[in-house]
């Protein structure tokens, strides 16, 4: 199942040109606030009619300009999670629960969402009682209720503690992988790209600027105005090789292993892992007498010198993934480092981050 957007809509005097396609698991919408983010989401909701252009999920037309077609939110099985949740006040949080899974369509069981989202102690209160991070919670779990042909969350854990936010993670993570439809997700936290994100689409002045995988995006300078450089790495997903009782995993990734701590991995399941580029370091020729653990061979693919800058970014490919490594322009130098050389990238277990 894909989302296909190809639309112009003006919210007040500000005009959105979004242009993008989601398939099935989590599409993240990045951009500074005010870039149109949320235009995007109600004009895909049917919560405000485009100008002109076309929505389409699984191929069935939500609104065509052309054709005259603007299905009501109702009819368009899309479920939504506000930023200020927008729970029914006059209800409890039972029967704000239940009038999603009334409409539901294959929902996830009651009593499971209810115990992920932590909101057992809640359910007689009314949500004018509730915490922003309670309110919430329950609004995420009324929108899971209902089944959706299309799930899209509008920062939908701004207001939640980091607590409970990641009791809540999991829960999302499972989502993506399992649940099989599109998911659109406005957020600002590279961490829950990191956890959550199967692609990213940058807004950016009302434009749709950019789009790629999550591996593409971090390596690129599309989210570094808002990140910053720190940021920019190596996206990668893997397998859990093994397990040692030193405390270490092994992680098969395309044929190449990388060590990093094992807390909470078991063998044989799937991981994705950010190394940062200013954590890998190049060496030329034979590597010996080091401490660091990940030694992985790969090949220079492209250098960018940094403009008025002392470092210089370098492209690696290892076994068909890209490896992105910052050092300094005089090391790029001294090394020799051109397109196609063979070098061996170091980078130490304890840099190497988990994102789930």
């Amino acid at each position: 199942m894909s989302l296909e957007v190809g639309i112009i809509a003006r919210a007040g005097g500000f005009e959105v040109r979004a242009a993008f396609s989601a398939g099935t698991g989590v599409t993240a919408l990045f951009g500074r606030s005010g870039s149109g983010k949320t235009t995007i989401l109600k004009a895909v909701a049917g919560l405000l009619r485009p100008a002109e252009g076309r929505i389409a999920l699984a191929g069935r037309p939500l609104f065509d300009a052309t054709a005259a077609i603007d299905l009501p939110p109702e009819r368009r099985g899309v479920g939504f999670v506000f930023q200020d949740a927008r729970l029914f006040p006059h209800m409890s949080v039972r029967a704000n629960l239940d009038y999603g899974k009334s409409r539901g369509r294959g929902a996830p069981g009651f009593d499971a969402v209810v115990d992920m989202l932590g909101v057992e102690g809640l359910l007689d209160r009314r949500p004018a009682t509730l915490s922003g991070g309670e309110r919430q919670r329950v609004a995420i779990g009324r929108a899971l209720l209902s089944g959706p042909d299309l799930l899209v969350m509008d920062e939908p854990l701004s207001s939640v503690d980091r607590a409970r936010r990641e009791d809540i993670l999991p829960f999302l993570d499972r989502l993506r992988r399992e649940a099989r439809l599109p998911i659109l997700l406005v957020t600002h936290e590279p961490d829950e790209i990191l956890r959550l994100a199967d692609s990213v689409v940058v807004v950016d002045g009302g434009w749709t600027t950019a789009s790629g995988t999550v591996g593409e995006m971090f390596a690129g300078p599309e989210l570094e105005a808002v990140f910053g450089r720190a940021e920019r790495g190596s996206v990668l997903d893997g397998q859990v090789a093994s397990v040692d009782e030193d405390g270490l995993a092994t992680i098969d990734i395309g044929g190449a292993r990388l060590e990093l701590a094992s807390a909470g991995l078991a063998a044989g399941r799937s991981v994705r892992l950010r190394i940062r580029a200013g954590d890998v370091a190049l060496a030329v020729g034979a590597v010996d007498g080091l401490s660091v653990r990940n030694r992985i061979a790969a090949t220079v693919v492209a250098i960018r010198a940094e403009t008025g800058g002392p470092s210089a970014e370098i492209d690696l490919d290892f076994g068909g993934w890209r490896l992105l490594a910052r050092i300094t322009r005089r090391s790029a130098v001294e090394l020799g480092l051109r397109p196609g050389l063979p070098v061996t990238a170091l980078v130490k277990a304890v840099s190497v981050e988990r994102a789930w």
